[in-house]
């Protein structure tokens, strides 16, 4: 081959090895700054008064006089809301209002009763107001306007007794003029198509404020309050402001989805005023400001992850990976150091190494198998321990799964080691095991560390050994060895296939993943840096 053409193919693998890395981090920027930027919502967001609340009453945290301040002039804003809703909301369903004047009718009576009146001005008045009950009840069942007035009408023809001032029977008439007033722009034959949607403007109401001020407050945390972050806010108030429906345009075609909106879809009622109002206000009524919501690294969760952090996962992914390569890492070095030092090239010797590479290829799904098989059901009983998941058996199904990483890792960095520094120590008249304690073993430590690296990314990482050995989707803080505990793996895998909260909080899902690759990151680097200096140490820098 002439010295041109090598000197081109030269230049063009070393152009390929660029772009090959190139490539490489073109496509982890592509993976993980979508995932960082994403996750980082977790943490720096724009928070609700709705949000401030929650702290202050679920974690004490922040200034109470501030927050409940606030929150009072945030209600005050949506009361105007909560009233539009109540005038079209009394025109569709009147099952309240005949309660309510069925009970006027009893009190009306009972009020009779202890009134020394003549027995025929009392049977005269229980008739007026059984006639005054009728009429508004007849009212309220009516769809026709024209006969709903009639009746009213027929109501306010007594408005002028002088016998009903200052008795329970006078709010008969506070009822017909605030009926009249509902009915103006209903069309009460629309009833049944407006309350549908009526329960859909209520439920974006609740997403978007939480309870109504007077409501029993409900027992789940994430009942109790209304969208605790600007981006949920816009979501949900899209929801209150368009109507979504599906249509197709004919039997078999393809259902389309279309919106309108809700403006429109009640429009000439006295619903439609509430629309632009809250699109109008909606700032009011959240006063979203920046947060940094650091305690996401260190809050328990709470409804599911739906509201607090990780900081239980986060204990549980550091506690499962470093008793993992506690157990995993001196067994691989001894195994390695056997293979290498001791074992010769003998046929056993080749099936060792046969096993360890065929180990290193099995799936992780089967070491989760094996661990509930051994060390859940079989070991732990015969120890005294439960046998349910527990940290000590996710922690030993990890090793084994690394166990292959370490042992190929070590065996490479040992076997590096030149011949002349162990003859040198021989010469000196080490034993064997002295030399390999202070000349082999620091020597190949380096290479060591490098094993460890990629056992500690991959045993944190995982998720299928410990789904039945270690992880459990919530439960308290574990106290012991034999007890089980949350992962950032296990938990972001949960949100994903378990229910519908990684819909509904995508946002702690990112951040649970970006936290655990920041944790990857991070051990990472602390064991380069070790490996670092004990390379500059061993040159002698």
């Amino acid at each position: 081959m002439n010295i041109p053409l090598r000197q081109w193919l030269d230049r063009l693998f070393t152009s390929l090895a660029m772009l090959s890395v190139l490539l490489i981090v073109a496509a982890m920027i592509g993976i993980l700054l979508p995932m960082v930027w994403r996750g980082g919502s977790a943490v720096v967001f724009r928070g609700t008064v709705e949000f401030r609340r929650m702290q202050l009453e679920q974690f004490n945290r922040g200034d109470s006089a501030a927050v409940r301040a606030e929150a009072e002039d945030a209600a005050r804003i949506r009361q105007h809301a909560y009233e539009i809703l109540d005038r079209f909301a009394a025109g569709l369903d009147t099952s309240e209002l005949e309660t309510k004047v069925k009970q006027l009718h009893r009190e009306f009576g009972v009020q009779l009763a202890n009134r020394e009146i003549p027995q025929k001005q009392l049977s005269e008045l229980r008739s007026v107001s059984k006639e005054l009950r009728d009429e508004l009840l007849k009212a309220f069942e009516a769809e026709d306007k024209t006969q709903v007035l009639e009746h009213l009408d027929a109501v306010m023809s007594h408005s002028g007794d002088e016998r009903l001032k200052g008795t329970v029977a006078a709010e008969f008439f506070d009822l017909a003029r605030q009926y009249r007033d509902t009915v103006a722009n209903v069309d009460l034959r629309r009833r049944s198509e407006y309350a549908d949607s009526l329960k859909q403007v209520k439920d974006a109401m609740r997403s978007l404020f939480g309870p109504r001020p007077g409501e029993r407050l409900p027992a789940l945390p994430i009942e109790q309050y209304g969208s605790t972050r600007w981006d949920q806010a816009k979501q949900n108030l899209d929801k209150l402001l368009w109507a979504e429906s599906w249509t197709g345009s004919g039997e078999g075609q393809t259902l389309t989805k279309s919106r309108i909106p809700r403006e429109e879809q009640f429009a000439g009622t006295a619903l439609a005023g509430l629309f632009p109002y809250v699109r109008d206000n909606i700032q009011g009524m959240l006063r979203p400001k920046w947060t940094f919501y650091w305690q996401y690294f260190t809050d328990d969760s709470m409804s599911g992850h739906y509201f607090g952090g990780v900081g239980p996962e986060i204990l549980g992914t550091l506690l499962i990976t470093m008793f993992a390569i506690a157990f995993s890492l001196p067994v691989g070095v001894v195994t390695a150091a056997y293979l290498v030092e001791c074992a010769g090239d003998g046929w056993l010797t080749r099936i060792l190494r046969m096993c360890v590479n065929t180990l290193a290829g099995v799936p992780s799904i089967v070491f989760g198998l094996f661990g509930l098989a051994f060390f859940v059901i079989y070991l732990q009983p015969k120890l005294g321990l439960p046998g349910s998941s527990s940290i000590i058996a996710g922690s030993l199904t990890l090793g084994l799964l690394v166990l292959p990483v370490i042992i190929r890792a070590s065996e490479e960095a040992i076997r590096t080691v030149p011949q002349a520094y162990k003859e040198a120590s021989l010469a000196l008249g080490a034993s064997r095991f002295r030399c390999f304690m202070s000349v082999t073993l620091p020597v190949a430590t380096p290479g060591i560390l490098t094993g460890l690296i990629l056992s500690m990314s991959r045993a944190a990482g995982e998720t299928a050994p410990i789904l039945f050995t270690a992880a459990v989707a919530m439960g308290p803080i574990p106290t012991s060895l034999s007890q089980p505990t949350r992962t950032l793996s296990y938990s972001s895998y949960d949100m994903a296939v378990g229910d519908k909260m990684a819909m509904l909080a995508p946002h702690n899902q990112f951040g649970m993943v970006m936290t655990l690759v920041a944790i990857v990151l991070l051990l990472n680097i602390a064991a380069i840096v070790v490996r670092g200096r004990m390379s500059k140490k061993l040159r002698g820098q």
